[in-house]
């Protein structure tokens, strides 16, 4: 259980992060809502890919469907009700996908998320070029970038502590014992099948409110923007650095890659792809279970 400190240290944090808006610059926040988005992606995505040892590359086709939910019924529905419409076709997709694949493992689940990515992105540019006549849309909400910043931060929170929760809980030690084998677990008596897809529709539904969160930032956006599969490759490859396996990890990956990223991309755009590819082959060649599991290696090396 955790100590008063440690939850007073944690309120702090929270605190100071919610207050930090009031004394950035307008690019400042930006950069808030761009790390906050992409720590709460890698945690969400941590949460079921983590234990499991499923990659899945299918974290930008639920982030599109919640930014076009909310370009879709942002102006008939109270935004409220615009993100719980938005939570429930993400999870009910997730649902559906996962009774349908989870039981593919490796790189066969790999290859199909990757395809599912696509495959929800050229069915709503087909639906909006051919049904609506239109490619992309408007989003006018009365959101400035804190009001962002704000909602995202809360839905990160959440995320963490959930985290939190199922790595206290029997789900977790299920998790834990799936990833080590799955047919060890299924003789222990755990319902491999439905553990994977209670975790996989939650993590898909983290992953669709943040891109229902984030689709009043651009104003205006179209399949090429909210599908782009550069958002699935970033949201691994900082999980895997900071370590999909620890509560922390993906937030130790996640802020200093999203700053290096956008470094990158606004000094060398035409080499962004270029040096991902790189970095992502560094770490799974150098640190393949995270900075953290290497640094407690090194740790545990020193103490002998």
């Amino acid at each position: 259980m955790p100590t008063y400190a440690s939850l007073a240290l944690v309120a702090v944090a929270v605190s100071t992060l919610a207050a930090a808006p009031f004394y950035l610059s307008d690019y400042g926040v930006g950069l808030l809502i761009g790390m906050s988005g992409y720590v709460t992606l890698a945690t969400a995505w941590a949460l079921f890919s983590g234990p499991t040892r499923y990659v899945s590359l299918a974290t930008v086709a639920f982030f599109g469907i919640g930014a076009y939910t909310v370009a879709v019924f942002s102006e008939t529905l109270p935004y409220p009700l615009v993100l719980l419409l938005a939570a429930a076709i993400g999870g009910t997709v997730a649902a559906v996908v996962g009774l349908s694949t989870l039981r593919l493992a490796g790189v066969y689940f790999v290859i199909f998320t990757f395809g599912l990515a696509e495959l929800v992105r050229q069915t709503v540019t087909w639906w909006e070029v051919n049904i609506t006549g239109t490619l992309g849309r408007y989003i006018f909400l009365p959101f400035e970038g804190r009001h962002i910043y704000w909602q995202l931060l809360a839905l990160l929170t959440v995320t963490m502590l959930i985290g939190w929760l199922i790595g206290r809980s029997r789900i977790g030690l299920a998790l834990k014992a799936i990833g080590d084998d799955e047919a060890v677990a299924a003789h222990a008596g755990i319902d491999v099948t439905r553990t994977k897809l209670v975790l996989f529709v939650l993590s898909a539904t983290i992953i669709t409110l943040v891109g229902a969160i984030q689709a009043p930032r651009w104003t205006y956006i179209e399949p090429s923007i909210v599908f782009n599969p550069t958002v699935s490759f970033l949201t691994l490859i900082m999980a895997l650095l900071g370590g999909p396996m620890r509560l922390w990890g993906p937030m130790v990956g996640a802020v200093p890659l999203f700053l290096l990223f956008e470094w990158l991309s606004a000094n060398f755009p035409n080499h962004f792809s270029i040096f991902l590819g790189l970095l992502f082959i560094l770490i799974v060649f150098v640190m393949p279970n995270g900075v953290l599991a290497k640094l407690e290696g090194i740790r545990k090396g020193a103490a002998q």
